[in-house]
């Protein structure tokens, strides 16, 4: 498998780019082999906000999470072109040979495995990194709303900056939530597999990302650099 690609669903809130993005991958989905797994985007939030106010507990706001990836999923198969859904892993390398852009919705695989920690550290950066990893996937791409790990968030601070490249150790001691959940790097170090933040309100860099062609992102090594 060539990648697995995370469209996260704070893209969402412009759905000009996100159809445009979705647009890309159906072309991408052509020439590569690869699989997107669904954010949560609005979907997860209104989960987050039933768990404040009711006090749910970790495995069940975790698996209604997960729920809101499958529905952000069926969004995006609507508005992606040579897309399906589907539910089985073992059904991605066929689905990808037919050229359609297979959507994988997750909550069949990780309501039976469930092997993640239960918790809002875990996200579907951290489950796109479990999907990567289970496939042997070459790259995993994460598609959010900004062009990657910065040193501050560059919502609210003017002076923050792009961090270019960094390995999954150093991310994971940064100790906070960037871009990507808090997991994620744990799984990068157990999968060894490397990963690209980039933004997809810019989808030409995610085909970029897939030629091994440098392009404005967030490069996370697996292993340390030599």
């Amino acid at each position: 498998m060539d990648a697995v690609i995370k469209v996260g669903g704070s893209l969402a809130e412009d759905p000009e780019k996100l159809r445009a993005l979705c647009r890309k991958l159906g072309e991408l989905a052509k020439k590569c082999a690869l699989i997107v797994v669904p954010g949560g985007g609005g979907f997860a939030d209104v989960v987050r906000d039933f768990d404040k106010r009711f006090a749910l507990s970790r495995n069940v706001s975790h698996k209604m999470a997960i729920l809101a990836m499958d529905q952000f999923g069926l969004l995006l198969s609507d508005i992606m072109p040579n897309s399906r859904v589907f539910h089985r892993l073992q059904n991605a390398k066929k689905l990808s040979e037919a050229m359609g852009a297979p959507i994988f919705l997750p909550s069949r695989l990780m309501f039976e495995e469930d092997q993640l920690e239960n918790s809002w550290d875990v996200t579907s950066d951290s489950i796109a990194a479990y999907v990567a990893n289970l496939v042997h996937a070459e790259k995993l791409v994460l598609v959010t709303d900004v062009d990657g790990v910065f040193t501050s968030d560059p919502k609210k601070h003017s002076g923050a900056m792009l961090i270019e490249r960094l390995t999954a150790e150093r991310l994971l001691k940064l100790n906070r939530r960037t871009s990507v959940d808090r997991y994620l790097p744990k799984l990068l170090l157990d999968a060894h597999v490397d990963c690209y933040i980039v933004n997809g309100e810019f989808p030409e860099r995610v085909e970029e990302v897939l030629a091994g062609l440098r392009t404005t992102c967030t490069f996370v090594a697996a292993k340390a650099e030599q």
